[in-house]
């Protein structure tokens, strides 16, 4: 895949993201997308089990922070296993990775917190040059798909309060 370079400026602090130039992702929706790049096995996995994939699949526009296979491993022993077996709670975690629209990198780094479809809301910051979201890092923003945009993150968001 080919990447050129997004630098966002915002009071005095400049961000620099890879953003993939591939058009044919745009082809795509979400779920597809994400399954095709080859490091969101586990997160399909759990978006089959919740029952998410056909709304992920669906009109949108969505916006997903996406965790990766690795993302996926850092939970602690026993936390993902946990989860598949619990649906509700599963579903809740795992929307709390998407918003309803599209929210571009450019936006993304302008809030201080945005609204997911869990209802819950996710806080932003940026240290040393780099998005957080809930925590999680935002490695590669603005991956585009036919029904919305995938943000690339390195940790699974975890929300506030889990059933």
């Amino acid at each position: 895949m080919k990447y050129k370079y997004l630098a966002v400026a915002l009071v005095g602090l400049s961000v620099l993201f890879p953003v993939s130039t591939n058009a044919q992702m745009a082809e795509k929706d979400i779920v597809t997308t994400a399954i095709e790049a080859g490091s969101f096995g586990t997160l399909a996995v759990a978006l089959e089990a919740a029952g998410l994939v056909d709304v992920l699949k669906g009109k949108g526009p969505f916006t997903v922070f996406a965790p990766t296979d690795a993302a996926f491993e850092k939970l602690p022993d026993g936390i993902l296993e946990t989860l598949l077996a619990d649906k509700e709670a599963l579903t809740e975690v795992l929307t709390f990775h998407v918003v309803a629209g599209t929210v571009m990198a450019d936006a993304v780094i302008k809030m201080t917190e945005f609204e997911t479809v869990s209802g819950f809301k996710a806080e932003v910051k940026i240290e040393s040059g780099q998005v957080y979201a809930a925590g999680a890092k935002v490695i590669t923003p603005d991956i585009i798909a036919s029904n919305g945009v995938i943000h690339v993150i390195d940790n699974v968001m975890l929300p506030p309060a889990l059933p």
